[in-house]
């Protein structure tokens, strides 16, 4: 992609109904930062070019993060996270791993906690990549470890336990077994803010008695706040 392209493409997201800041991109190609950004709107579904986006976020894998910005180093993980979920969506699996590992990496190589990333969900990614890979045992014995390491932390609002034991109903309603699922959701849930609103609707969701576990998970997703919006400790 040469600078003329990219102004194109800037041009053209900047044209679409969300009219994003013209200001995310006045550094130009030139600054990896920029190259990043367009990605992520490139591969929302409105734009579909999925293409330039993996071409842009490819663009950034060898940029080094400003170490004393967070804003800096969670840029660059969000960059790594979002072209591993392209690659998943497009099936090419050994790569998708192969970038949230990167991802994983750089987010944890500092104590910052971050805006817009969490690292439990960076750890959900790579663990469902995994679980496409048939690598699920693998998968579950990380779920497990970290788990063990987190559990006993005096802290409420823990992203690596609410992801790990939502990881953990997924595999067993996808093994028919819709008690343990649900149990496993409850000790997820645990670990998020649950205010009172989304309380009566989790409890509908629950309840549930049929075998649809899937169907139940995903009502209790619907009725669960937005881990974007909350406040995690970790």
């Amino acid at each position: 992609m040469d600078k003329e392209e990219f102004s194109e493409l800037v041009n053209t997201v900047l044209d679409n109904s969300a009219r994003p800041p013209q200001e995310l991109f006045a550094n130009g190609y030139d600054d990896w930062h920029c190259r990043a950004r367009l990605g992520h709107f490139l591969a929302m579904p409105e734009f579909n070019r999925l293409d330039a986006a993996k071409e842009l976020f490819m663009s950034v894998l060898d940029v080094e993060p400003d170490e004393e910005n967070s804003q800096d180093v969670e840029e660059k993980a969000y960059a790594l996270q979002h072209l591993s979920q392209v690659e998943k969506d497009q099936k090419i699996y050994n790569k998708a791993l192969e970038h949230i590992n990167m991802a994983i990496e750089t987010a944890e190589s500092y104590d910052y906690l971050y805006k817009y990333i969490l690292r439990g969900e960076l750890w959900a990614q790579r663990w469902n990549i995994m679980h496409l890979m048939k690598q699920t045992e693998d998968a579950e014995a990380e779920v497990d470890e970290r788990i063990e390491v987190f559990k006993d932390i005096p802290i409420e609002h823990n992203s690596y336990l609410y992801y790990g034991y939502r990881f953990k109903a997924q595999l067993a309603a996808e093994r028919g077994v819709p008690l343990v699922a649900k149990d496993y959701m409850h000790m997820a849930l645990h670990n998020m803010e649950i205010t009172e609103q989304y309380k009566k609707r989790l409890d509908k969701a629950f309840a549930a008695t049929h075998e649809n576990i899937s169907w139940i998970l995903s009502e209790i997703d619907k009725a669960t706040p937005n881990p974007d919006n909350l406040h995690w400790d970790i």
